[in-house]
Formats: structure tokens, C-alpha cells, sequence
């Protein structure tokens, strides 16, 4: 039996200490009270008939409601699907049914987005009324046993639910705690959004008994507030955040003080920031490679600070975690493995990648192959030192400071708007995001920009909105039909 939730039995048992704080509403919970309210939800979702294998959406803004509440699914044997509440009722639509979802769990503020939605909705508002609740005893499952679909969009513009395990889970948990070699009396700040699986750091802190504080989203003063005050060791970042913090002024810089390492990931840090952050701080970035399909660093890479003497290493991500396997391989040819410095798609293998996609049997078999590896649809080489380097992406997808954009899902939603002849969704680098979505357009006749910016809101999460909006009279494809983004790229590139 692994039900990985019982990493909580575990910790109520023998830590008597502050484990998770959530400062918008002051709440502080200790271990033997973090048991008792995941048991109480998971007791309450049985009550509403939820069983095991039961698909369950989780559609709520970043809070201690989510994240127990996605515990309290794992506990009962249920499949939790995380959520972003940014997601509009037609996004969510299609997950519920692609999944023929159970529940919705949300809150009162979200009654109007999913009014319309097939699916009976479980308000919860506040995890305070299930402190007292009585420890419920965890669900047998085994190591292959689905705990979560978890949502990636897909070239083809249907997202697709890549199925993870409890033994895909307990993997990812481990090497999280040890690239960032938690303890007890470590305290993390995690500022990611809890429907992404970079929820793991968070997870993986509560797992080490370490204390985890979570922020709604990121705020600089908050953030710069809370590891004066709480005196933060381990703390979440990104990008785009390790770019704002080079700005600050240096008196500002002392709320770091008591941080040993910042974690990065989710897109390129460019060299110069990397070196001024260093010059600035001097605190350890540990910078992770890996998707969803592999739950951010259960099966991925890694680049520690012994592996970045000089900013020119720093481009590199690393060696292989903990059980995980890297290879480069022919991107025509997966069954031919590429030499070092050559340059292919990048491959893993290990017992955190997902099981496949959830119902999609021809796109788990091009990307999930029999022997185990997975094909990421990244570039990269691996050098002398057995380090990886990423290069380009097989696929046209966007990172804006660490979501992933499909430039097919967008432009089949835009395409849809009454005076769009022909779309094309590609990326402009930006130093503090990475990379910004934008949008080409032939126009039937008029131009009607604003139009199209006010339907990308309706029908779009805002992060997939285009940030700009350029009019072409036609455009550049080979032959006359395979788009080339590369060059729309080139451009407009700033």
C-alpha cells in the first residue's frame, strides 16, 4: 500500500510544531491540525459520495482550502484535477467532460462562472471548521494507483490530462526535499499557483516538517515582508521575480538575509541577471528542468551551485535528479540516441513520469514510448560533464514567466472572432517575463484590434491573451501552407 498522504500521520505524530501559515488571513496550523482538516474534507467529500478512482475539480484561488483540499482527494483514493481560476466556464467545461469529473470544489465567488457547468459544486469556504474533525484513515491505494490528472495544453489545442500516480508523487516529493536538502526548521515561501504541479516544493516542505508559508501570488513588499519576518530559508522564485529583486534598492536586499537558496525554473534566467543577482545576494539559485508529465523534478535535472562556478554555466540545467535518466535523442528517430554536444529532443526516464494522457491513446504513444522514456518536445545537448543544455523547443510553445502557451489552442479560439481571416500565435522575447504572447492577424476587412482583445478575455485565460496585436496582409508559410513562426518571431522581435 502507498497512499502518500500518510507523510501526515507521520508528522502529527511526532513534530509539535508550526507547519503552514497563510498570511492573508493570519491562519496558522500545526501538524496534528493539518491531519485533522484534510481528514475533515476527505470525510465530507465521502459524505458526497465521492469514491475511489471519482474524478474531483479544485476551482479556487490559491489558499489553505486548495491545498487540503487536494491532500483530502490523495487521502480518500479520489482524482484530484487542479484547477486555475483564471480558467473560463468553456475551459473548465471541456475538463469535466474529458474526465467525466464528479465535483467541482470551489467558493461562492465562482457560483456565476460555473452556473452553467454539468457538474454538482461543493462550496468551501473556510478549512477553520474542520480543525476538530476525527483522523480519517487513509485509502489503500497502490504505487501505480491515478491521485491526479493534471491538465497541459496540447499542440493540437485540446488539453490533455496527464495522469499521475501515488508512486509518481512519492518520487517527486523525495527529490524535492532532497535538491533542496529541507529540514525541520527550514521555512519556505512559496508563491506558485497551487493548480500547477510546482506545488511540489510547497508539499514536499509540509512532507519535511519543515514550516510553509503561501502567498496568493507574488507582491513584492509582501514577499520581501515575510522573509524579513519569518525569517525565510528557502525561497520560491522565478525569472521574472529574480529580475525584480536585481532592482531593488540595497537596503531592501538585507530582508534576504537569512535565505540559503531561491529557486528557479519555468523559463530561461538570461546570464546577465543570473550574474547580477549572484554579485548582488550571493545566494544560491537552484535552478529545476522538468514538466508536468514528470511533476516539475520527480524525473527531471537540476543545476546546484557547485555546477555554476561562472554565469556561462549557469545557461546549462543540470544533472539528473535522484531515479532519473536523461538522454538526447534523434527528433525523426527516437529509437536513435544522439552523442554528446549533438543536439536532439531531450528524454526521461523514471518513476515519476505520468502514466500517459488521460483517454488519449495515440498522443500517450508518441510521446510515452514502451520502454519507458518520455519524449519532452524540448531541444537540447548534454556536454562533456553530462550536463544539460536547452536550446529550442520541438514544439512552438510559449513561456511567459512559467506558463506554457499553445499558440494551435489560441488561435482556434481566436479564429472564431467574425473579422479574423487568418491568425498566427507566436513570441516576443521579454527580459522580466521571457517571453510575451502575440498575435498576427489578416483581417477580413475592417481592423478590429480592441474587438479581438476584448473576445481573447472572454473566451481565454488571461495569461494565453495576446499582448500585442500586429496586422499583416498575408502570412509567411512555406509553400503556401506550413506557417513559419520562426520568422514572424524575427520580425517583430524587439
Amino acid at each position: 500500500m502507498l497512499n502518500i498522504t500518510t507523510f501526515l500521520d507521520a508528522n502529527a505524530c511526532r513534530l509539535e510544531k508550526e507547519v503552514f501559515y497563510y498570511p492573508n488571513r493570519e491562519l496558522r496550523y500545526n501538524s496534528k491540525e493539518l491531519l485533522t482538516i484534510v481528514s475533515g474534507i476527505g470525510q465530507s467529500l465521502k459524505d458526497k459520495n465521492i469514491e475511489k478512482g471519482d474524478r474531483v475539480l479544485i476551482y479556487l484561488n490559491n489558499s489553505p482550502e486548495y491545498l487540503f483540499s487536494l491532500l483530502a482527494i490523495w487521502r480518500i483514493g479520489a482524482i484530484a484535477i487542479p484547477t486555475n481560476r483564471i480558467l473560463t466556464s468553456a475551459e473548465l467545461d471541456y475538463m469535466i467532460s474529458d474526465s467525466d469529473a464528479k465535483l467541482i470544489i470551489t467558493d461562492d465567488e465562482a457560483r456565476e462562472t460555473i452556473k452553467d457547468l454539468k457538474i454538482n459544486s461543493y462550496i468551501i469556504e473556510d478549512c477553520e471548521s474542520f480543525k476538530d474533525s476525527e483522523v480519517l484513515p487513509a485509502e489503500e491505494t497502490e504505487w501505480d494507483d491515478l491521485c491526479q490528472l493534471q491538465y497541459t495544453s496540447g499542440t493540437t489545442g485540446k488539453p490533455k490530462g496527464s495522469m499521475l500516480t501515488h508512486g509518481n508523487w512519492f518520487t517527486a516529493i523525495h527529490n524535492a526535499c532532497d535538491v533542496l536538502t529541507y529540514k525541520e526548521d527550514d521555512t519556505f515561501l512559496c508563491i506558485y499557483p497551487m493548480a500547477h504541479v510546482g506545488i511540489l516544493w510547497a508539499i514536499a516542505a509540509l512532507r519535511a516538517g519543515a514550516l510553509c508559508i503561501t502567498m496568493d501570488f507574488f507582491e513584492i513588499n509582501e514577499y520581501l515582508r515575510l522573509c524579513e519576518e519569518e525569517k525565510v530559508s528557502v525561497l520560491s522564485g522565478m525569472p521574472p521575480v529574480i529580475h525584480t529583486l536585481t532592482n531593488l534598492e540595497e537596503e531592501k536586499r538585507e530582508n534576504l538575509s537569512t535565505v540559503r537558496e531561491i529557486i528557479s525554473g519555468g523559463g530561461p534566467l538570461h546570464r546577465k541577471i543570473w550574474k547580477k543577482f549572484m554579485g548582488q545576494y550571493n545566494i544560491p539559485i537552484i535552478n529545476a528542468y522538468g514538466l508536468s508529465e514528470s511533476i516539475v523534478i520527480g524525473t527531471g535535472t537540476v543545476i546546484r551551485p557547485e555546477d555554476y562556478a561562472t554565469a556561462d554555466r549557469y545557461e546549462s540545467v543540470g544533472h539528473p535528479v535522484c531515479f532519473s535518466e536523461l538522454k538526447i535523442v534523434d527528433e525523426d528517430d527516437p529509437n536513435k540516441t544522439l552523442d554528446k554536444y549533438e543536439h536532439g529532443e531531450i528524454a526521461l526516464r523514471g518513476p515519476a513520469i505520468a502514466k500517459g494522457y488521460w483517454g488519449m491513446e495515440k498522443e500517450t504513444k508518441e510521446s510515452f514510448l514502451e520502454d519507458g522514456w518520455f519524449l519532452t518536445g524540448d531541444i537540447g545537448y548534454i556536454d562533456e560533464d553530462n550536463r544539460l543544455f536547452i536550446t529550442d523547443r520541438k514544439k512552438d510553445m510559449i513561456v511567459m514567466s512559467g506558463w506554457k502557451i499553445y499558440p494551435t489552442e489560441v488561435e482556434e479560439t481566436l479564429i472564431k472572432y467574425p473579422k479574423v481571416d487568418e491568425i498566427a500565435i507566436f513570441s516576443i522575447n521579454d527580459i522580466h517575463r521571457g517571453e510575451l504572447p502575440v498575435a498576427a492577424v489578416v483581417w477580413k476587412e475592417d481592423e478590429d484590434p480592441e474587438g479581438l482583445l476584448e473576445y481573447s478575455r472572454e473566451y481565454l485565460a488571461r495569461y494565453k491573451v495576446p499582448r500585442k496585436i500586429f496586422t499583416m496582409d498575408e502570412l509567411p508559410r512555406v509553400n503556401g501552407w506550413k506557417l513559419l513562426r520562426r520568422e514572424l518571431r524575427e520580425m517583430f522581435s524587439q
